[in-house]
């Protein structure tokens, strides 16, 4: 043997050493969290106060002990609040209440008490008056932008399944503003296009007819039928009930009787189907349900699909119009300092900002 096969065995050799004293060391570490507690708290194992989790070198062993140490504190500091609420007895004060995101935002000045004079008033004589007096019938066309990919044409044929006397049309590279005189003449209450972005469906436009308003939605985490677990049967053509959840502020009003009018008036509940649109951190998350009795205290719900998610970018008045439409509300994108420090130092960003002050510059002469 040369002297470079004797060195690349002693490496081997040194190596598989390594490797077996740290696989004993995980071994005997799991052994010992694996050991069950023992009833005295002072018997129990406690690491010494020049202990340091950061001398150990072998990196398995090292997060292992550090997840025994915080498991420690943990216990500890737990049973010591727990003998001070024993000891105050009645006194004792009140459990904190954890904090989340939905706990922790600020209040919505612009949220409004459903039967406030001026509420009843305003969703009296709006766009939608006439369908919650029970004058006109909702009827619906499904379109999607020119040229769709089969994606978007299921997910249009199944919201068709959901929405009662809804029509899905091919687009045919019309446009919306000689597309929308023909619903009206043709007495549909609603225009519903899906937009598409690589293949995947992006955008919806949903239009009420004959006046307005008309809403933009940035659509997201859609799942067809055949994508989702454990989905019950297709649905079937009863009229589905409708429920809108966290619709509170003064948009969120416009935007829930929007949904609303999408749906006939009387649900039947002999096909105990359920639409769900919930508004959760100003996105719009819709389920189709099933709820099956199971006996007569237990009932359980079988989702049916699509699902996906919605969120609002603008509310036009009237019907669409790119150009010249007068916007009731218009999502806007805060962008944090740093991102504008770079936007600002971008080239072409910096070049339009300078053409802009020398016009200026050039008109105020």
């Amino acid at each position: 043997q040369t002297t470079e096969d004797i060195q690349s065995s002693k490496l081997k050799k040194k190596a598989k050493k390594q490797k077996k004293e740290s696989k004993i060391a995980v071994q005997n570490a799991e052994q010992d969290a694996n050991e069950p507690e023992s009833v005295d708290s002072a018997s129990a194992p406690v690491f010494p106060p020049t202990f340091s989790v950061s001398e150990i070198k072998n990196k398995q062993r090292r997060h292992l002990m550090f997840m025994r140490l915080k498991q420690e504190k943990r216990r500890v500091r737990l049973k010591k609040r727990r003998k001070e609420r024993e000891a105050l007895g009645d006194e004792a004060p009140p459990k904190p209440v954890p904090k989340t995101i939905e706990n922790q935002r600020v209040y919505d000045e612009t949220t409004v008490d459903p039967e406030d004079e001026e509420v009843a008033f305003d969703e009296g004589t709006d766009e939608f008056s006439a369908y919650f007096n029970r004058l006109t019938n909702p009827k619906v066309l499904i379109t999607t932008s020119d040229r769709p990919r089969g994606r978007t044409v299921r997910f249009c044929q199944q919201l068709a399944t959901i929405i009662p006397d809804s029509h899905v049309y091919y687009r045919r590279g019309l446009a919306l503003k000689r597309i929308i005189p023909q619903c009206i003449a043709r007495g549909f209450t609603y225009l519903i296009v899906i937009n598409e972005d690589r293949k995947v469906p992006n955008g919806l436009v949903l239009c009420h007819l004959p006046d307005g308003p008309t809403a933009h939605f940035k659509v997201s985490s859609v799942r067809l039928r055949k994508e989702m677990k454990r989905r019950g049967k297709d649905p079937t053509k009863h009229t589905p009930e409708v429920i809108l959840n966290n619709f509170t502020t003064r948009l969120g009003h416009s935007i829930g009787r929007m949904f609303a009018a999408l749906f006939p008036h009387d649900p039947e509940f002999v096909g105990r189907q359920v639409a769900t649109f919930h508004n959760q951190r100003d996105f719009i998350f819709f389920r189709f349900h099933r709820y099956i009795f199971k006996n007569e205290k237990r009932v359980g719900i079988q989702e049916l699909g699509p699902r996906f998610t919605l969120k609002l970018r603008s509310l036009q008045k009237g019907t669409f119009d790119s150009k010249f439409g007068e916007y009731e509300w218009v999502h806007k994108v805060s962008l944090p300092l740093s991102r504008v420090k770079q936007s600002l130092y971008c080239p072409h960003i910096t070049t339009v900002l300078l053409g802009v002050l020398y016009c200026d510059c050039f008109f105020k002469r």
